[in-house]
């Protein structure tokens, strides 16, 4: 059976979330959080539709070593660090190895925090409601991390957002948020990717233009 893809590109995938996000948040004091890389042209389209401010959140994902699509878990800003316990209780991997591997994720989280932001401060998140936002759901390990760090913040709402999902992630993810809404779930899911005509990687290029191009414009995309 072949699969035919369902959005052109991220930008397109964000519009097509935007329509859904728009149906069932009702809120003017909305902020939009993108998990870079692949879920900041996502979140770009989203904030605009919503005429809402435009942020990002930095989460890692933490890879098995020689294998590192699969998710072991993940860390968010803020230190948090949420792990995948059964797939560790199957794969028997030392604390030790776990600490190594989430140190080293943790340096690349603070560069790309430094990148991104360019000295602007971040959003403040107390008391609004907060949209994350990724281009899509596998195992949902970054956007759980995103989802618990964020709630440090004390936001009124978290909700998660993502254009295509696996179902079962999609309906694990509902204990993490307020709301979550993810406007594909296709089944058989297999992967992000194979639902984007075009998923070519997102560069730091193009994170810092974009959220460049929300703080140009004022407080709102």
């Amino acid at each position: 059976m072949e699969l035919e893809p369902i959005f052109r590109d991220r930008a397109d995938a964000g519009k097509r979330l935007a329509e859904q996000i728009i149906r069932r948040v009702r809120d003017p004091n909305v902020l939009v959080l993108g998990l870079p890389r692949g879920g900041v042209p996502v979140a770009f389209e989203v904030a605009r539709a919503l005429g809402a401010e435009l942020d990002v959140f930095l989460v890692r994902k933490l890879g098995l070593p020689g294998q590192e699509e699969l998710a072991i878990g993940a860390i968010a800003s803020g230190g948090i660090r949420v792990l995948n316990e059964s797939l560790l209780a199957e794969l028997q991997l030392s604390p030790t190895l776990i600490d190594q591997i989430a140190k080293q994720e943790e340096r690349e989280l603070q560069r790309r925090e430094d990148l991104y932001r360019e000295g602007r401060p971040a959003r403040p998140i107390r008391g609004r409601t907060v949209i994350l936002v990724d281009d899509g759901l596998a195992t949902g390990a970054s956007m759980r991390a995103a989802a618990r760090a964020v709630r440090l913040h004390h936001p009124q709402r978290v909700i998660a957002a993502v254009p295509v999902g696996a179902a079962e992630t999609c309906d694990e993810l509902q204990m993490d948020v307020d709301l979550m809404i993810c406007a594909y779930t296709p089944r058989p899911f297999l992967a992000v990717g194979i639902w984007y005509q075009d998923f070519s990687q997102t560069s730091d290029e193009e994170v810092q233009r974009l959220l460049e191009q929300a703080a140009g414009d004022g407080t709102r995309v």
